[in-house]
């Protein structure tokens, strides 16, 4: 009986994971291989010609430039920020510490859609801050600027999050010791503490630049769908679907889909390069 019922729940558990592989495998397949040979395949169909004037149009080419603008600016300044952050919270004791750890968290819960409206409160018409603006001729919302600041709100917490863990899981042992041995906070830094979170900053900064360029949300709050001005390329893609300009808005959707092939090949290359030098100093 015994023999029989453990026979079983060996069985059994030769197909759990070979079930729980098989569901994966059809998620994905489902959510995001579909998806992206569906983009290809129609992005080509009417021949590279029609491809390559969709995404050389000057609309096309201004959304890209005003997507990289954000997204550059986004991660270095998030960059900056995450590791000031990270450093701070994991290494010194100070009054409000638990409430700048809750403020960072803020982007992930707040909808972009709300984040997008919070900055038209801010520096739109009805804001105090507008007769500042007007008055020395800066204008944030319905412009470049209101782009990247938003892009910069719904980003900043993916370097902080990703650094504060490792910080706080190496510990300050070392640093501590190498600041009783006379080495200032920046050589600390350099040498010990930065070494140890490379490859969760890189990996950070990866998933920074993925989310800066697909923001869709509060940028198409912000910016007005001025078409050459404000629109990036997911504004600029939706412009075209809802003109039925079908094979464009695919062709440049392909833009936008070469990115994230890109930047999960970066992803993954961290992933390994990181995994496999921990290995090496566990041998």
């Amino acid at each position: 009986m015994n023999s029989g019922k453990y026979a079983m729940n060996a069985e059994t558990s030769k197909w759990i994971p070979r079930i729980l592989i098989l569901i994966s495998f059809l998620f994905i397949l489902l959510m995001l291989v579909t998806p992206l040979t569906v983009i290809m395949t129609e992005a080509f169909r009417a021949g590279l010609k029609s491809y390559w004037r969709a995404v050389s149009d000057p609309y096309a080419l201004k959304a890209l430039q005003l997507t990289l603008l954000a997204a550059t600016t986004a991660v270095v300044l998030n960059t900056a920020f995450g590791l000031t952050a990270a450093w701070a919270i994991t290494r010194f004791s100070f009054k409000g510490k638990g409430l700048i750890t809750t403020l960072i968290d803020i982007p992930f819960a707040v909808s972009p859609i709300i984040a997008g409206l919070i900055f038209i409160l801010t520096f739109g018409r009805l804001s105090w801050l507008h007769p500042f603006l007007s008055a020395h001729d800066l204008k944030v919302v319905f412009a470049a600027p209101g782009i990247v600041i938003v892009t910069l709100f719904v980003t900043f917490p993916f370097v902080a999050r990703e650094i504060i863990p490792v910080l706080e899981a190496r510990g300050t042992d070392e640093e501590q010791a190498a600041a009783l041995m006379g080495a200032g906070l920046f050589a600390i830094f350099r040498r010990i503490t930065f070494p140890h979170i490379r490859w969760a900053l890189l990996y950070s900064v990866i998933l920074c630049a993925a989310r800066a360029i697909g923001e869709f949300g509060a940028v198409s709050v912000v910016s007005g769908h001025l078409r050459g001005k404000t629109n990036t390329l997911p504004l600029h893609v939706e412009i075209l679907y809802n003109e039925y300009q079908f094979n464009a808005a695919f062709a440049v959707s392909s833009l936008l889909a070469f990115a994230a092939i890109g930047i999960l090949t970066a992803r993954n290359i961290v992933e390994f390069t990181a995994k496999k030098e921990e290995e090496g100093h566990v041998r």
